[in-house]
Protein backbone atom coordinates (compact mmCIF):
# COMPACT_ATOMS: atom_id res chain seq x y z
CA UNK A 1 0.00 0.00 0.00
CA UNK A 2 2.97 2.31 -0.57
CA UNK A 3 1.33 3.66 -3.48
CA UNK A 4 -1.81 4.64 -1.92
CA UNK A 5 0.22 7.10 0.48
CA UNK A 6 1.72 9.23 -2.89
CA UNK A 7 -0.56 12.28 -1.35
CA UNK A 8 -1.93 13.89 1.16
CA UNK A 9 -4.72 13.04 3.41
CA UNK A 10 -7.28 14.97 1.60
CA UNK A 11 -6.00 14.79 -1.91
CA UNK A 12 -8.02 12.64 -4.15
CA UNK A 13 -7.29 11.57 -7.58
CA UNK A 14 -9.41 9.94 -10.51
CA UNK A 15 -7.63 8.27 -13.53
CA UNK A 16 -8.27 7.16 -16.73
CA UNK A 17 -12.07 6.25 -17.36
CA UNK A 18 -13.76 7.82 -14.36
CA UNK A 19 -11.35 11.34 -15.13
CA UNK A 20 -12.39 11.67 -18.59
CA UNK A 21 -15.99 10.79 -18.21
CA UNK A 22 -16.28 13.52 -14.79
CA UNK A 23 -14.68 16.28 -17.29
CA UNK A 24 -17.24 15.13 -20.25
CA UNK A 25 -20.47 15.23 -18.07
CA UNK A 26 -18.96 18.70 -16.75
CA UNK A 27 -18.68 20.00 -19.39
CA UNK A 28 -21.97 19.00 -21.56
CA UNK A 29 -23.64 20.03 -18.40
CA UNK A 30 -22.25 23.63 -19.26
CA UNK A 31 -23.20 23.53 -22.93
CA UNK A 32 -26.43 22.35 -21.88
CA UNK A 33 -27.08 24.91 -19.96
CA UNK A 34 -26.62 27.56 -21.79
CA UNK A 35 -28.31 25.47 -24.72
CA UNK A 36 -31.98 26.84 -23.99
CA UNK A 37 -31.13 30.39 -24.99
CA UNK A 38 -29.10 30.08 -28.30
CA UNK A 39 -31.05 31.39 -31.52
CA UNK A 40 -33.74 34.27 -31.96
CA UNK A 41 -36.83 31.73 -30.05
CA UNK A 42 -33.65 31.68 -27.37
CA UNK A 43 -34.95 31.92 -23.90
CA UNK A 44 -33.50 34.20 -21.46
CA UNK A 45 -31.83 32.76 -17.54
CA UNK A 46 -32.59 34.72 -14.41
CA UNK A 47 -29.12 34.45 -11.84
CA UNK A 48 -30.25 35.82 -8.23
CA UNK A 49 -26.77 36.07 -6.00
CA UNK A 50 -26.79 35.03 -2.52
CA UNK A 51 -24.40 37.51 -1.50
CA UNK A 52 -25.58 41.34 -0.08
CA UNK A 53 -28.17 42.92 -1.88
CA UNK A 54 -29.50 39.77 -3.89
CA UNK A 55 -28.90 41.11 -7.14
CA UNK A 56 -30.49 39.73 -9.97
CA UNK A 57 -29.84 39.64 -13.44
CA UNK A 58 -31.84 38.79 -15.91
CA UNK A 59 -29.66 37.77 -19.67
CA UNK A 60 -29.60 35.78 -22.19
CA UNK A 61 -25.65 36.70 -23.07
CA UNK A 62 -23.72 32.65 -22.61
CA UNK A 63 -20.37 34.73 -21.29
CA UNK A 64 -22.44 36.74 -18.51
CA UNK A 65 -24.58 33.60 -17.39
CA UNK A 66 -20.94 31.44 -17.40
CA UNK A 67 -19.43 34.48 -15.87
CA UNK A 68 -21.93 34.31 -13.22
CA UNK A 69 -21.48 30.71 -11.90
CA UNK A 70 -19.26 28.99 -9.59
CA UNK A 71 -18.44 25.66 -10.35
CA UNK A 72 -16.00 23.05 -9.17
CA UNK A 73 -15.67 21.32 -12.19
CA UNK A 74 -12.51 21.60 -14.37
CA UNK A 75 -13.35 20.48 -17.56
CA UNK A 76 -16.74 23.10 -16.96
CA UNK A 77 -14.37 26.03 -16.09
CA UNK A 78 -12.29 25.51 -19.61
CA UNK A 79 -15.78 25.91 -21.32
CA UNK A 80 -16.58 28.91 -19.16
CA UNK A 81 -12.83 30.42 -19.83
CA UNK A 82 -13.49 30.14 -23.61
CA UNK A 83 -16.91 31.97 -23.57
CA UNK A 84 -15.10 34.98 -21.83
CA UNK A 85 -12.54 34.74 -24.64
CA UNK A 86 -15.20 34.80 -27.28
CA UNK A 87 -16.97 38.03 -25.20
CA UNK A 88 -13.82 40.08 -25.41
CA UNK A 89 -12.44 38.71 -28.78
CA UNK A 90 -15.28 39.10 -31.40
CA UNK A 91 -18.10 39.54 -28.62
CA UNK A 92 -20.81 37.63 -30.06
CA UNK A 93 -20.85 33.94 -30.48
CA UNK A 94 -20.31 33.21 -26.86
CA UNK A 95 -23.16 30.92 -26.40
CA UNK A 96 -22.80 29.25 -30.23
CA UNK A 97 -18.86 28.48 -28.80
CA UNK A 98 -19.97 26.47 -25.63
CA UNK A 99 -22.80 24.41 -27.32
CA UNK A 100 -20.05 23.39 -30.07
CA UNK A 101 -17.63 21.98 -27.50
CA UNK A 102 -20.26 20.47 -25.63
CA UNK A 103 -21.11 18.36 -28.56
CA UNK A 104 -17.33 18.01 -29.65
CA UNK A 105 -16.93 15.90 -27.03
CA UNK A 106 -20.44 14.44 -26.53
CA UNK A 107 -19.20 13.00 -30.35
CA UNK A 108 -15.85 12.09 -28.61
CA UNK A 109 -17.36 10.71 -25.53
CA UNK A 110 -19.05 7.52 -27.70
CA UNK A 111 -16.22 7.64 -29.38
CA UNK A 112 -13.45 6.85 -26.54
CA UNK A 113 -16.11 4.41 -25.22
CA UNK A 114 -15.93 2.62 -28.64
CA UNK A 115 -12.00 2.35 -28.30
CA UNK A 116 -10.79 4.84 -30.62
CA UNK A 117 -7.89 6.64 -28.77
CA UNK A 118 -8.51 9.84 -27.52
CA UNK A 119 -5.26 11.13 -29.58
CA UNK A 120 -6.92 9.75 -32.70
CA UNK A 121 -10.64 11.81 -32.01
CA UNK A 122 -8.29 14.45 -31.68
CA UNK A 123 -6.40 14.66 -34.85
CA UNK A 124 -9.24 13.65 -36.77
CA UNK A 125 -11.37 16.70 -35.39
CA UNK A 126 -7.89 18.23 -36.13
CA UNK A 127 -8.10 17.76 -40.16
CA UNK A 128 -11.99 18.57 -39.55
CA UNK A 129 -11.72 22.34 -38.22
CA UNK A 130 -8.95 23.15 -40.93
CA UNK A 131 -11.41 21.86 -43.32
CA UNK A 132 -14.69 23.39 -42.62
CA UNK A 133 -12.52 26.69 -42.33
CA UNK A 134 -12.07 26.60 -45.49
CA UNK A 135 -15.33 25.41 -46.74
CA UNK A 136 -16.32 28.44 -44.96
CA UNK A 137 -13.91 30.90 -46.77
CA UNK A 138 -15.02 29.41 -50.30
CA UNK A 139 -18.60 30.61 -49.25
CA UNK A 140 -17.72 34.29 -47.75
CA UNK A 141 -18.85 37.19 -49.32
CA UNK A 142 -17.13 40.82 -49.14
CA UNK A 143 -18.40 43.88 -49.82
CA UNK A 144 -15.56 46.23 -48.80
CA UNK A 145 -15.62 48.21 -51.52
CA UNK A 146 -19.68 48.91 -52.06
CA UNK A 147 -20.61 51.46 -49.48
CA UNK A 148 -24.27 50.74 -50.04
CA UNK A 149 -23.89 46.94 -49.45
CA UNK A 150 -21.61 46.98 -47.08
CA UNK A 151 -24.02 49.09 -44.80
CA UNK A 152 -26.40 46.87 -45.53
CA UNK A 153 -24.45 43.55 -44.43
CA UNK A 154 -23.79 45.48 -41.16
CA UNK A 155 -27.80 46.78 -41.04
CA UNK A 156 -28.25 42.67 -41.34
CA UNK A 157 -25.31 41.60 -38.86
CA UNK A 158 -26.70 43.71 -36.80
CA UNK A 159 -29.98 42.41 -37.02
CA UNK A 160 -29.28 38.83 -36.46
CA UNK A 161 -26.81 39.46 -33.68
CA UNK A 162 -29.87 41.85 -31.69
CA UNK A 163 -32.90 39.26 -32.90
CA UNK A 164 -31.46 36.56 -29.96
CA UNK A 165 -31.52 39.21 -27.19
CA UNK A 166 -33.97 41.81 -25.74
CA UNK A 167 -34.04 44.00 -28.03
CA UNK A 168 -35.32 41.89 -30.74
CA UNK A 169 -38.49 43.60 -31.04
CA UNK A 170 -37.06 46.83 -31.62
CA UNK A 171 -33.98 45.17 -33.30
CA UNK A 172 -33.95 47.30 -37.01
CA UNK A 173 -34.17 50.59 -34.47
CA UNK A 174 -31.36 49.71 -32.39
CA UNK A 175 -29.20 47.99 -35.48
CA UNK A 176 -29.28 51.38 -37.10
CA UNK A 177 -27.98 52.66 -33.96
CA UNK A 178 -25.20 50.41 -33.56
CA UNK A 179 -24.30 50.77 -37.43
CA UNK A 180 -24.69 54.47 -36.99
CA UNK A 181 -22.30 54.53 -33.91
CA UNK A 182 -19.26 52.00 -35.41
CA UNK A 183 -19.64 53.84 -38.59
CA UNK A 184 -18.56 56.99 -36.61
CA UNK A 185 -15.41 55.04 -35.22
CA UNK A 186 -13.89 54.44 -39.39
CA UNK A 187 -12.61 51.86 -38.76
CA UNK A 188 -10.92 51.73 -35.28
CA UNK A 189 -12.29 48.88 -32.92
CA UNK A 190 -11.95 51.13 -29.51
CA UNK A 191 -14.94 51.28 -28.37
CA UNK A 192 -13.97 53.53 -25.42
CA UNK A 193 -15.52 56.57 -27.34
CA UNK A 194 -19.05 55.13 -27.69
CA UNK A 195 -20.26 56.10 -24.59
CA UNK A 196 -23.59 54.30 -23.51
CA UNK A 197 -26.04 55.94 -20.43
CA UNK A 198 -28.69 53.65 -19.30
CA UNK A 199 -31.80 55.92 -18.04
CA UNK A 200 -34.73 54.44 -16.53
CA UNK A 201 -37.80 55.39 -17.97
CA UNK A 202 -39.69 55.73 -21.35
CA UNK A 203 -39.39 52.60 -23.77
CA UNK A 204 -36.83 50.63 -25.23
CA UNK A 205 -38.03 52.75 -28.54
CA UNK A 206 -36.96 56.11 -27.51
CA UNK A 207 -33.23 54.96 -27.14
CA UNK A 208 -31.40 57.65 -29.44
CA UNK A 209 -27.89 58.26 -30.27
CA UNK A 210 -26.09 61.60 -30.08
CA UNK A 211 -23.39 62.98 -31.63
CA UNK A 212 -20.40 63.98 -29.31
CA UNK A 213 -20.13 63.14 -25.12
CA UNK A 214 -22.67 63.27 -22.36
CA UNK A 215 -21.93 63.83 -19.05
CA UNK A 216 -24.21 62.55 -16.62
CA UNK A 217 -24.22 65.60 -14.22
CA UNK A 218 -25.72 68.93 -13.25
CA UNK A 219 -24.25 72.52 -13.58
CA UNK A 220 -23.38 74.56 -10.44
CA UNK A 221 -25.17 76.67 -9.07
CA UNK A 222 -24.78 80.53 -10.93
CA UNK A 223 -23.24 79.54 -13.82
CA UNK A 224 -22.95 79.62 -17.46
CA UNK A 225 -25.23 77.00 -18.89
CA UNK A 226 -24.29 77.42 -22.14
CA UNK A 227 -20.80 77.64 -23.37
CA UNK A 228 -19.53 77.97 -26.86
CA UNK A 229 -15.98 77.01 -28.19
CA UNK A 230 -15.22 75.29 -24.85
CA UNK A 231 -11.31 74.93 -23.58
CA UNK A 232 -12.00 72.50 -20.92
CA UNK A 233 -9.09 71.54 -18.35
CA UNK A 234 -9.75 68.15 -16.97
CA UNK A 235 -8.59 67.56 -13.53
CA UNK A 236 -8.32 65.24 -10.60
CA UNK A 237 -7.56 67.63 -7.83
CA UNK A 238 -8.89 68.50 -4.31
CA UNK A 239 -11.24 71.83 -4.28
CA UNK A 240 -12.22 71.21 -0.61
CA UNK A 241 -9.47 73.16 1.38
CA UNK A 242 -11.43 76.47 2.24
CA UNK A 243 -12.68 75.09 5.81
CA UNK A 244 -10.02 74.31 8.24
CA UNK A 245 -8.46 70.62 7.83
CA UNK A 246 -5.46 69.65 9.81
CA UNK A 247 -5.51 65.81 10.17
CA UNK A 248 -3.91 63.95 12.43
CA UNK A 249 -2.41 67.32 13.71
CA UNK A 250 -3.25 68.98 17.16
CA UNK A 251 -3.39 72.75 16.72
CA UNK A 252 -3.34 74.77 20.22
CA UNK A 253 -4.89 78.35 19.84
CA UNK A 254 -5.03 80.99 22.17
CA UNK A 255 -8.30 82.85 20.44
CA UNK A 256 -10.55 82.43 18.22
CA UNK A 257 -9.20 85.06 15.88
CA UNK A 258 -5.95 82.95 15.28
CA UNK A 259 -8.40 80.20 13.89
CA UNK A 260 -9.67 82.97 11.96
CA UNK A 261 -6.31 83.50 10.52
CA UNK A 262 -5.25 80.01 9.57
CA UNK A 263 -9.00 79.76 8.07
CA UNK A 264 -7.78 83.22 5.71
CA UNK A 265 -4.77 81.37 4.81
CA UNK A 266 -6.23 78.01 3.99
CA UNK A 267 -8.81 80.57 1.29
CA UNK A 268 -5.90 82.32 -0.25
CA UNK A 269 -3.90 79.25 -0.72
CA UNK A 270 -7.43 77.74 -2.46
CA UNK A 271 -7.74 81.20 -4.05
CA UNK A 272 -3.60 80.88 -5.56
CA UNK A 273 -5.14 77.63 -6.97
CA UNK A 274 -7.82 78.96 -8.65
CA UNK A 275 -6.02 82.06 -10.16
CA UNK A 276 -4.13 79.27 -11.63
CA UNK A 277 -6.44 77.04 -12.75
CA UNK A 278 -7.91 80.06 -14.27
CA UNK A 279 -4.77 81.21 -15.64
CA UNK A 280 -4.95 78.56 -18.46
CA UNK A 281 -7.41 80.70 -20.29
CA UNK A 282 -10.37 78.03 -19.84
CA UNK A 283 -13.92 78.40 -19.27
CA UNK A 284 -14.86 75.22 -18.48
CA UNK A 285 -13.19 73.01 -15.52
CA UNK A 286 -14.02 69.59 -15.03
CA UNK A 287 -13.27 68.16 -11.76
CA UNK A 288 -12.82 64.60 -10.28
CA UNK A 289 -13.30 65.38 -6.95
CA UNK A 290 -15.42 67.76 -4.46
CA UNK A 291 -14.81 71.55 -5.51
CA UNK A 292 -16.12 73.52 -2.38
CA UNK A 293 -18.36 76.40 -2.38
CA UNK A 294 -15.49 79.13 -2.77
CA UNK A 295 -13.76 77.72 -5.32
CA UNK A 296 -17.33 77.68 -6.83
CA UNK A 297 -18.15 80.94 -6.69
CA UNK A 298 -14.46 82.03 -7.47
CA UNK A 299 -15.00 80.01 -10.95
CA UNK A 300 -18.64 81.34 -11.33
CA UNK A 301 -17.04 85.07 -11.13
CA UNK A 302 -14.84 84.34 -13.66
CA UNK A 303 -17.65 83.05 -16.09
CA UNK A 304 -15.98 79.71 -15.89
CA UNK A 305 -18.27 76.30 -15.87
CA UNK A 306 -16.96 74.04 -13.10
CA UNK A 307 -17.99 70.85 -12.92
CA UNK A 308 -17.17 68.59 -9.90
CA UNK A 309 -16.97 65.12 -9.12
CA UNK A 310 -17.30 63.62 -12.32
CA UNK A 311 -17.06 59.92 -11.94
CA UNK A 312 -14.46 58.30 -12.96
CA UNK A 313 -15.49 56.69 -16.44
CA UNK A 314 -16.90 59.50 -17.23
CA UNK A 315 -14.05 61.65 -16.57
CA UNK A 316 -11.13 59.67 -18.98
CA UNK A 317 -13.84 59.24 -21.64
CA UNK A 318 -14.14 62.70 -21.42
CA UNK A 319 -10.42 63.55 -21.91
CA UNK A 320 -9.78 61.14 -24.55
CA UNK A 321 -12.81 62.38 -26.55
CA UNK A 322 -12.10 66.34 -25.88
CA UNK A 323 -8.55 65.25 -26.79
CA UNK A 324 -6.98 66.62 -23.42
CA UNK A 325 -5.19 64.92 -20.73
CA UNK A 326 -6.11 64.53 -17.12
CA UNK A 327 -4.10 67.29 -14.55
CA UNK A 328 -3.32 66.91 -11.18
CA UNK A 329 -0.92 69.90 -10.74
CA UNK A 330 -1.06 73.75 -12.35
CA UNK A 331 2.16 74.99 -11.81
CA UNK A 332 3.01 75.57 -15.87
CA UNK A 333 0.29 75.90 -18.12
CA UNK A 334 1.92 75.21 -21.10
CA UNK A 335 2.67 71.53 -20.11
CA UNK A 336 -1.09 70.67 -19.57
CA UNK A 337 -3.30 69.49 -22.90
CA UNK A 338 -6.29 71.46 -23.03
CA UNK A 339 -9.83 69.63 -24.11
CA UNK A 340 -12.01 71.06 -26.85
CA UNK A 341 -15.40 71.31 -27.94
CA UNK A 342 -17.95 73.57 -29.78
CA UNK A 343 -20.58 73.97 -27.46
CA UNK A 344 -21.58 72.69 -23.71
CA UNK A 345 -25.19 73.08 -22.97
CA UNK A 346 -27.43 71.10 -20.25
CA UNK A 347 -30.08 69.16 -22.12
CA UNK A 348 -32.85 67.15 -20.48
CA UNK A 349 -33.30 63.26 -20.67
CA UNK A 350 -36.75 61.95 -18.90
CA UNK A 351 -35.67 63.68 -15.07
CA UNK A 352 -31.91 64.50 -15.16
CA UNK A 353 -30.25 67.17 -16.96
CA UNK A 354 -26.81 66.01 -18.40
CA UNK A 355 -24.52 68.08 -19.50
CA UNK A 356 -23.99 67.76 -23.33
CA UNK A 357 -20.63 68.45 -25.18
CA UNK A 358 -21.00 68.80 -28.62
CA UNK A 359 -18.57 69.39 -31.79
CA UNK A 360 -15.54 67.61 -29.89
CA UNK A 361 -12.08 67.00 -30.55
CA UNK A 362 -12.26 63.35 -31.43
CA UNK A 363 -15.02 63.47 -34.34
CA UNK A 364 -15.93 59.51 -33.75
CA UNK A 365 -16.95 60.01 -30.42
CA UNK A 366 -20.90 59.24 -30.02
CA UNK A 367 -23.40 58.46 -27.07
CA UNK A 368 -26.08 55.98 -27.05
CA UNK A 369 -28.90 56.86 -24.63
CA UNK A 370 -30.74 54.28 -23.84
CA UNK A 371 -34.30 53.83 -22.55
CA UNK A 372 -35.92 51.55 -20.56
CA UNK A 373 -38.75 50.29 -18.33
CA UNK A 374 -36.49 48.90 -15.59
CA UNK A 375 -32.64 48.97 -14.52
CA UNK A 376 -32.66 44.78 -15.63
CA UNK A 377 -34.47 45.57 -19.37
CA UNK A 378 -31.82 48.63 -19.24
CA UNK A 379 -28.51 46.30 -17.98
CA UNK A 380 -29.69 43.39 -20.60
CA UNK A 381 -29.88 46.32 -23.41
CA UNK A 382 -26.53 47.47 -22.85
CA UNK A 383 -25.34 43.95 -22.87
CA UNK A 384 -27.16 43.36 -26.31
CA UNK A 385 -26.10 47.01 -27.80
CA UNK A 386 -22.24 45.40 -26.74
CA UNK A 387 -22.47 42.53 -28.94
CA UNK A 388 -23.52 43.86 -31.64
CA UNK A 389 -21.05 46.84 -31.35
CA UNK A 390 -18.08 44.51 -31.08
CA UNK A 391 -19.77 42.25 -33.86
CA UNK A 392 -19.88 45.28 -36.04
CA UNK A 393 -16.53 46.84 -35.61
CA UNK A 394 -14.88 43.74 -35.98
CA UNK A 395 -16.87 43.35 -39.43
CA UNK A 396 -15.63 46.84 -40.16
CA UNK A 397 -12.17 45.62 -40.25
CA UNK A 398 -12.29 42.25 -41.62
CA UNK A 399 -15.75 42.68 -44.35
CA UNK A 400 -16.47 39.14 -45.00
CA UNK A 401 -19.49 37.89 -44.15
CA UNK A 402 -21.48 34.89 -44.40
CA UNK A 403 -25.12 34.18 -44.23
CA UNK A 404 -26.21 33.02 -41.20
CA UNK A 405 -29.67 30.77 -40.00
CA UNK A 406 -27.48 27.90 -39.36
CA UNK A 407 -26.46 28.38 -43.05
CA UNK A 408 -22.54 28.13 -42.08
CA UNK A 409 -22.63 25.00 -40.16
CA UNK A 410 -24.73 22.68 -42.43
CA UNK A 411 -21.74 24.07 -45.22
CA UNK A 412 -19.73 23.50 -43.16
CA UNK A 413 -20.72 19.47 -41.83
CA UNK A 414 -20.94 19.09 -45.62
CA UNK A 415 -17.61 19.43 -46.41
CA UNK A 416 -16.55 17.52 -43.63
CA UNK A 417 -18.59 14.41 -44.28
CA UNK A 418 -17.10 14.76 -47.25
CA UNK A 419 -13.76 14.46 -45.85
CA UNK A 420 -14.69 11.47 -43.57
CA UNK A 421 -15.43 9.51 -47.05
CA UNK A 422 -11.81 9.95 -48.14
CA UNK A 423 -10.17 9.44 -45.47
CA UNK A 424 -8.83 5.81 -44.31
CA UNK A 425 -8.43 4.38 -40.62
CA UNK A 426 -10.03 5.33 -37.40
CA UNK A 427 -9.73 9.14 -37.77
CA UNK A 428 -12.63 8.91 -40.43
CA UNK A 429 -15.25 8.13 -37.26
CA UNK A 430 -13.92 11.18 -36.11
CA UNK A 431 -14.17 13.57 -38.93
CA UNK A 432 -17.54 12.47 -39.21
CA UNK A 433 -18.38 13.09 -35.42
CA UNK A 434 -17.23 16.32 -35.75
CA UNK A 435 -20.29 17.04 -38.72
CA UNK A 436 -22.45 16.02 -36.55
CA UNK A 437 -21.68 18.03 -33.89
CA UNK A 438 -21.50 21.17 -36.43
CA UNK A 439 -25.17 19.73 -36.82
CA UNK A 440 -25.95 20.65 -33.72
CA UNK A 441 -26.40 24.59 -33.77
CA UNK A 442 -28.94 24.27 -36.32
CA UNK A 443 -30.73 21.78 -34.47
CA UNK A 444 -30.50 23.63 -31.19
CA UNK A 445 -31.75 26.79 -32.93
CA UNK A 446 -34.54 24.60 -34.00
CA UNK A 447 -35.46 23.28 -31.28
CA UNK A 448 -35.75 26.26 -29.11
CA UNK A 449 -38.25 27.66 -31.53
CA UNK A 450 -40.05 24.50 -30.65
CA UNK A 451 -40.03 23.40 -34.47
CA UNK A 452 -39.13 19.82 -35.54
CA UNK A 453 -35.47 19.75 -35.86
CA UNK A 454 -34.95 16.27 -36.75
CA UNK A 455 -37.35 16.88 -39.87
CA UNK A 456 -35.96 20.47 -40.54
CA UNK A 457 -32.08 19.31 -40.63
CA UNK A 458 -33.02 16.53 -42.72
CA UNK A 459 -34.64 18.97 -45.44
CA UNK A 460 -31.51 21.53 -44.76
CA UNK A 461 -29.07 18.53 -45.69
CA UNK A 462 -30.84 17.69 -48.88
CA UNK A 463 -31.22 21.35 -49.82
CA UNK A 464 -27.16 21.65 -49.41
CA UNK A 465 -26.81 18.92 -51.72
CA UNK A 466 -27.92 21.23 -54.35
CA UNK A 467 -24.98 23.06 -55.05
CA UNK A 468 -24.42 26.76 -53.93
CA UNK A 469 -27.34 26.91 -51.49
CA UNK A 470 -28.40 29.85 -49.27
CA UNK A 471 -30.89 27.21 -46.96
CA UNK A 472 -31.19 27.91 -43.46
CA UNK A 473 -33.64 27.94 -40.82
CA UNK A 474 -36.55 30.56 -40.76
CA UNK A 475 -37.28 30.52 -36.91
CA UNK A 476 -40.57 32.97 -37.60
CA UNK A 477 -42.36 30.61 -40.37
CA UNK A 478 -41.06 27.48 -38.87
CA UNK A 479 -39.12 26.13 -42.16
CA UNK A 480 -36.27 26.21 -44.53
CA UNK A 481 -35.58 29.27 -45.93
CA UNK A 482 -33.70 31.34 -48.07
CA UNK A 483 -30.86 33.49 -45.75
CA UNK A 484 -29.55 35.31 -48.59
CA UNK A 485 -33.39 36.89 -49.28
CA UNK A 486 -34.20 36.83 -45.27
CA UNK A 487 -31.01 38.82 -45.15
CA UNK A 488 -30.03 37.11 -42.02
CA UNK A 489 -26.03 37.63 -41.77
CA UNK A 490 -23.52 37.01 -39.80
CA UNK A 491 -19.69 38.20 -39.57
CA UNK A 492 -16.95 35.33 -40.85
CA UNK A 493 -14.60 36.67 -37.94
CA UNK A 494 -17.00 35.61 -35.16
CA UNK A 495 -18.19 32.16 -37.20
CA UNK A 496 -14.46 31.45 -37.60
CA UNK A 497 -13.52 32.03 -33.56
CA UNK A 498 -16.56 29.61 -32.43
CA UNK A 499 -15.18 27.26 -34.83
CA UNK A 500 -11.50 27.03 -33.09
CA UNK A 501 -12.04 27.75 -29.95
CA UNK A 502 -14.56 25.21 -29.31
CA UNK A 503 -12.48 22.60 -31.36
CA UNK A 504 -9.20 23.43 -29.26
CA UNK A 505 -11.28 23.69 -26.10
CA UNK A 506 -12.95 20.27 -26.80
CA UNK A 507 -9.24 18.99 -27.45
CA UNK A 508 -7.87 19.78 -24.16
CA UNK A 509 -10.55 18.09 -22.17
CA UNK A 510 -10.14 15.42 -24.23
CA UNK A 511 -6.72 15.37 -23.61
CA UNK A 512 -7.30 14.58 -19.80
CA UNK A 513 -6.64 11.19 -18.22
CA UNK A 514 -6.10 11.64 -15.10
CA UNK A 515 -7.64 14.68 -12.17
CA UNK A 516 -5.78 15.80 -8.94
CA UNK A 517 -7.47 17.44 -6.69
CA UNK A 518 -5.38 18.67 -3.54
CA UNK A 519 -6.23 19.52 -0.25
CA UNK A 520 -6.41 23.24 0.69
CA UNK A 521 -3.76 23.84 3.01
CA UNK A 522 -4.38 24.27 6.50
CA UNK A 523 -4.09 27.37 8.69
CA UNK A 524 -1.58 26.61 11.59
CA UNK A 525 -3.49 27.59 15.00
CA UNK A 526 -1.98 30.60 15.71
CA UNK A 527 -3.44 30.85 19.42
Amino acid sequence: MAVERLFKDEATEEKGERARMASFVGAMAIADLVKTTLGPKGMDKILQSTGRGHSVTVTNDGATILKSLHIDNPAAKVLIDISKVQDDEVGDGTTSVVVLAGELLREAEKLVGSKIHPMTVISGYRMAAECARSALLDRVMDNKDDADKFRLDLMRIAMTTLSSKILSQDKEHFAKLAVDAVMRLKGSTNLESIQIIKKAGGSLKDSFLDEGFILDKKIGLGQPKRIENANILVANTAMDTDKVKIYGARVRVDSMSKVAQIEGAEKEKMREKVQKIIGHGINCFVNRQLIYNFPEELFADAGILAIEHADFDGIERLALVTGGEIASTFDNPESVKLGHCKLIEEIMIGEDRLIHFSGVEMGQACTIVLRGASFHVLDEAERSLHDALCVLSQTVNDSRVLLGGGWPEMVMAKAVDELARKTPGKKSHAIEAFSRALLAIPTTIADNAGLDSAELIAQLRAEHHKEESNAGIDVITGSVGDMAELGISEAFKVKQAVLLSATEAAEMILRVDEIITCAPRRREDRM
